[in-house]
C-alpha cells in the first residue's frame, strides 16, 4: 500500500508544481490580484477531474481482463511519465510574460485545466490503470492514491500561490528549480516502474527491470 501512496504523493506534486497552462494561470492571477485569487485557481482540478477520473475508471473496469491491452496502457504510461521525468530534470525555471493575462477566476481556471489534453493523458495512461492495480491490492490503496495525488497537486499549487504572493522570483529561484530537478530523477524511477508492470501483463520476463518492481 506504502507502494501507492509514494507513488501518489510524488505524481500529485511533479504535476502540481510543473509548468503549464493551469500554474500559469494561478501565478498571473496572484500577480495581478493577491495568492487568494490563485488558490481558487488551484482547486480547479477538484471540480473539473472528477468526470475524467469517474469516465476513464468505468473504461479500465471494462478492460480488466483484457491484459495486453492494460499492458500497452501501462507501457504508455511509462513513457509518459518519463517524459514528465526529463522535463523536471531539464527545469531552468519559470518566466511568466504578464502582458498576455490569463482569464480569471474559479470558472476559468475549470475551463482551463477541461481544455488542456494533460488531465486526459495523464487519467488514461498512467492514473487509471494504477487506480485499478491498487484497487485490486486493497480499496484502501486506491483510494489512497487519489487522495494523496489531489492533495499534493492542488496543495502545492496553493502553496505556490502564496509564495510568488510573497516573491515574485521564486519561480526562478533555486529551490523551484532543485526541487523539480529531484521530482524529475523520482519521476523517471517511477516511468521504470511503469514499464515494468506493462512487461508483466504482457507476460515479458525483463530481469535487467526487476530492480524497479514493486
Amino acid at each position: 500500500m506504502n507502494h501507492y501512496l509514494t507513488m501518489g504523493l510524488v505524481l500529485g506534486l511533479s504535476a502540481g508544481l510543473a509548468p503549464g497552462p493551469l500554474l500559469t494561470l494561478v501565478v498571473s492571477e496572484t500577480l495581478a490580484h493577491d495568492y487568494k485569487a490563485g488558490i481558487k485557481v488551484a482547486l480547479a482540478p477538484v471540480f473539473s477531474d472528477l468526470p475524467i477520473v469517474v469516465i476513464t475508471l468505468m473504461v479500465l473496469a471494462r478492460l480488466s481482463d483484457f491484459k495486453a491491452v492494460l499492458g500497452a496502457v501501462s507501457l504508455v504510461g511509462g513513457m509518459v511519465i518519463l517524459k514528465m521525468g526529463i522535463g523536471g530534470l531539464k527545469t531552468a525555471g519559470v518566466t511568466l510574460d504578464m502582458e498576455k493575462k490569463a482569464p480569471k477566476s474559479l470558472s476559468k481556471g475549470v475551463l482551463v485545466n477541461i481544455l488542456s489534453p494533460h488531465p486526459y493523458l495523464f487519467w488514461i495512461s498512467v492514473g487509471g490503470p494504477t487506480v485499478t492495480r491498487a484497487w485490486e491490492f486493497t480499496p484502501g490503496a486506491a483510494v489512497g492514491f487519489i487522495s494523496f495525488f489531489y492533495l499534493l497537486l492542488v496543495g502545492s499549487k496553493v502553496g505556490l500561490a502564496v509564495l510568488v504572493g510573497r516573491s515574485r522570483s521564486f519561480l526562478a529561484g533555486r529551490t523551484y528549480v532543485y526541487t523539480m530537478k529531484v521530482l524529475g530523477l523520482m519521476l523517471c524511477t517511477l516511468a521504470l516502474v511503469l514499464v515494468w508492470d506493462g512487461f508483466e501483463l504482457l507476460g515479458l520476463d525483463l530481469p535487467g527491470l526487476s530492480l524497479f518492481a514493486k
